[in-house]
């Protein structure tokens, strides 16, 4: 392909990074709800800090074999309890017996660059990262009024009804996740994150002080299909992105059709699914 023309292309899709792609999603069962109106005497002001980064993912629709290593390796990770899943893998079956097929996505959070959870927190506990786009939960803020879940038109949110495994009382169970920083790391009764709405981070704790991840997010590096792509979709010096095997976003949304779930919602999530 000569140059001219990748340069072209790669300008559409920065263009198209920004706009709503699509209406309705009916090829992966995914219906649109009514955005709901949310008062704008709750919306919390946001941090003037310049972008350095915008982390997201491109998911492989075609590559996905419906394995759920994505989601197992999430637990592992950061040792969510029971109810607590914050990267499932979505299944439906269409169609009538004896002809019917089975369909299935990944469903992380979509890190949404106009997030609705944001804007219902009456005390600001959850917010979009101005440096990055990661939006998360800040569980000493937290009061766990649980507004942030009905808000999410992606049900991205739960809550941390202190429910256990049971290797939770063995040692494994004193091992802190990595998710949480101090006293957090360690479940105890009556104690954040127990009480608490929890949702997908892109494992945030495995970037270094400058905001670079040390390796790419559990489902992504353990995805055995290769089909879950992890990256930054800020623009970078040498043209690349910045973890997972060198791949470039942009790039497959060139090559490839691609869509985002609910976007008549005016979301803008991070999350990208090509077909």
């Amino acid at each position: 392909m000569p140059t001219e023309t990748l340069e072209t292309l790669e300008q559409v899709v920065d263009r198209e990074l920004g706009r709503r792609s699509f209406l309705k999603l009916t090829g992966l069962g995914v219906f649109t709800v009514a955005a709901a109106s949310l008062p704008a005497a709750l919306e919390a002001a946001k941090p003037q800090v310049a972008v350095k980064r915008r982390y997201g993912m491109v998911i492989d629709l075609q590559r996905c074999v419906n394995c759920k290593a994505c989601t197992v390796a999430c637990k592992l990770e950061n040792k969510t309890p029971p109810g607590v899943a914050y990267n499932p893998v979505i299944e439906e079956e269409i169609g009538e017996f004896p002809y019917v097929q089975r369909r299935w996505f990944p469903k992380p959070c979509f890190h949404c660059d106009n997030p609705p959870c944001t804007k219902v927190c009456p005390v600001t506990a959850t917010y979009k990262r101005p440096e990055d786009g990661i939006v998360i939960v800040d569980y000493d803020a937290c009061i766990g009024c649980r507004y942030c879940i009905t808000a999410c038109p992606y049900g991205a949110r739960y809550f941390d009804f202190g429910d256990n495994y049971p290797a939770q009382e063995t040692e494994y169970g004193q091992v802190p996740s990595p998710e949480f920083h101090g006293e957090y790391g360690v479940r105890r009764e009556g104690k954040s994150p127990v009480g608490n709405v929890r949702k997908c981070t892109f494992c945030l704790h495995l970037q270094d002080a400058d905001g670079r991840y040390t390796r790419p997010p559990a489902c992504a590096e353990t995805c055995m299909a290769k089909a879950i792509h992890f990256g930054d979709f800020a623009p970078q010096a040498d043209g690349s992105c910045v973890v997972h095997q060198g791949c470039n976003l942009k790039q497959l949304l060139v090559e490839r059709k691609w869509i985002r779930l609910k976007e008549e919602l005016g979301t803008e999530p991070s999350v990208y699914y090509v077909l």
